[in-house]
Formats: C-alpha cells, structure tokens, sequence
C-alpha cells in the first residue's frame, strides 16, 4: 500500500457552518465513493481542519486519487444541502512540498 500521503487528497470549497461537521464528513465519504465522481473505498475522510472549508480525503488505493484527479468537476450534491458547491482537488503531497519550500525561502 502507498504511503498516507500518496493516498490523500485536499478539498478545498467545502460549505462551512451549514451542517454538523459530522454530517459533512459524511457528504464527503459518500461524493468520494461514487463512481460517478471517479471516486472509490475512502479510508478517512478528516474534516474539520485548521483551515476553513478544507478537507482532507484519504483513500484506500493510490489509484484512487489518480481518477479523483482527472474528473473536471466535482459538484458536492446531497439532499441535505440547498444547492450543489464546487470543490477543488489536489494532491496532498503538492501542498506539503510547497509548504517546506515556502519555509525554506523565510529568512531565520
């Protein structure tokens, strides 16, 4: 199995304060499960996070992440919500590269 990191990706987009976080990590589980999402098994979905409207989806394959990846679009939709909201999909690895090249660049 790859690593953790290979097998994540970061939501960004996710409606903040709207529902329980409970139940949002549920919408979550649920729009990265479906195939009509390129989606497949989620092993964590952590939501939550530090940032707001950010979500971090882990799954099963690495694979996975490669089509979640490829899809253009992705429309989190649930009858709980009034209306469909656009998310945007990355690698997790990009985002911690980025992060220790930015602290790099800081003067000490």
């Amino acid at each position: 199995q790859a690593a953790k990191s290979a097998r994540t990706v970061v939501i960004t987009g996710v409606p903040d304060g709207l529902l329980h976080d409970d139940v949002m990590t549920d919408i979550l589980v649920i729009h990265f499960q479906m195939s009509k999402n390129n989606g497949g098994d989620v092993e964590e979905v952590l939501y939550p996070t530090m940032e707001k409207g950010v979500a971090y989806v882990t799954f099963e394959d690495q694979e996975v992440v490669e089509s979640v990846l490829k899809k253009d679009e992705h429309r989190l939709e649930d009858k709980r919500l009034s209306r469909y909201y656009p998310l945007k999909v990355t690698r997790y690895c990009e985002h911690v590269s980025a992060f220790r090249i930015y602290l790099v660049v800081l003067p000490l």
